[in-house]
């Protein structure tokens, strides 16, 4: 079997020559791409199809799961408690996360490297860090949810349907904020990796850029 494979990865890796990762990404996106990335080779292919193949089935299965959580949440009256508002809020972002990060991925690892422009880039960053953000804040929510049932039992102050809804609406506006914050100037939205996805710029050096993402990574 090993004498099989290597041949073929051999006859790659001696057609990319002194390639980089860099070197397929668009003319017009190269100001975006942080200098570090020009080191590293370009992943082997096989890899590339892997990859977008194991993007593809989980995104296929969280859409699937976490739609069907919305669909039952909004059909059956007697789940429709404020902590399970908590719960569906939590669907609803891990589903939009799948569903407008999972496809670009794929397309990109099919053409091996970032292929839809600079402002595509950032939006795709941009809805990644809303989703995860807000995901994120939702755990922290329920988790606060369980610890008040837990520990304090019947002496705690029950969560209402306006409770959960203001806490909703708190964790989306913190995630909008933290999103738009690199579009005004605090850092940027940028090329990563193998140049296939988009993220927030961790590599600059300036404590413009350094200071927010140590203060995202806190909060």
């Amino acid at each position: 079997m090993a004498a099989f494979v290597e041949p073929h990865f051999d006859a790659w890796s001696q057609g990319s020559g002194n390639m980089t990762v860099v070197d397929k990404v668009p003319p017009e996106m190269l100001h975006m791409v942080h200098p570090h990335w020009n080191q590293f080779p370009p992943m082997n292919p096989l890899w590339h199809s892997i990859l977008g193949f194991a993007i593809f089935m989980l995104g296929m299965i969280s859409m699937t799961g976490n739609g069907c959580v919305m669909y039952i949440f909004t059909n059956t009256k007697s789940l429709r408690t404020p902590s399970n508002l908590l719960v569906v809020n939590l669907a609803f972002s891990d589903f939009f996360m799948m569903f407008t990060m999972g496809p670009p991925m794929v397309i990109n690892c099919w053409h091996e490297t970032w292929t839809f422009g600079p402002f595509a880039c950032e939006l795709y960053a941009m809805l990644g860090s809303l989703f995860g953000c807000a995901s994120i804040w939702t755990m922290t929510m329920i988790a606060f949810d369980r610890y008040n049932v837990i520990v304090k039992g019947l002496s705690a102050k029950p969560m209402t349907n306006n409770g959960a809804l203001l806490r909703i609406l708190g964790v989306w506006a913190f995630a909008l904020f933290w999103t738009l914050a690199p579009l005004f100037g605090w850092n940027r939205y940028v090329p990563e990796g193998n140049m296939t996805a988009c993220g927030t710029d961790y590599l600059t050096q300036t404590w413009l850029s350094r200071s927010y993402i140590i203060i995202y990574a806190i909060f």
